[in-house]
């Protein structure tokens, strides 16, 4: 089964954040240690059911990955956000573990590469899953309700 076609947020003219949720692009994303892993670049969306699949992170450049990947994309479910302090967390992240987390470069996202990320993140995909986009990884409606306690 083909992957959905996703979309960034910025070229979709008729598709913006909803109503009280934080467009969390610029915010800081932090892994489990609090450590700065980066900001979130542009949120990928599946315009056909109106959802933010992905976060695009551009990586600080301490990382020293080279120009062309230094962005991954993170699905939504595994973060949760600091609305108070504009922070992002992604606790199955570490600055050690970003480092072998699969780049991504502006390209098609294939199922192979969407499930090279869950790997990365500790997850097993369930590929097989007709319905790939309803795994707890890519609840939208968790990122905007989960709040990291402070």
């Amino acid at each position: 089964m083909e992957a959905p076609i996703l979309r960034r947020l910025r070229d979709l003219t008729d598709f913006e954040v909803a109503d009280g949720n934080p467009d969390v692009r610029g915010w800081t994303v932090r892994g489990a240690d609090g450590q700065a892993l980066g900001t979130v670049y542009e949120l990928i969306v599946e315009p056909d059911v109106l959802k933010v699949r992905y976060l695009d992170v551009e990586l600080d450049g301490r990382f020293h990955i080279n120009e062309h990947e230094n962005h991954i994309l993170l699905p939504i479910g595994v973060a949760a956000i600091d609305a108070d302090d504009d922070n992002v967390f992604v606790p199955a992240l570490t600055a050690e573990s970003v480092l072998n987390y699969p780049p991504y470069v502006e390209i098609q996202i294939t199922r192979e590469y969407e499930e090279a990320m869950l790997r990365a993140l500790g997850k097993e995909p369930e590929a097989a899953n007709p319905r790939f986009y309803e795994q707890d990884s890519f609840d939208a409606d968790s990122f905007y309700s989960r709040r990291r306690a402070s």
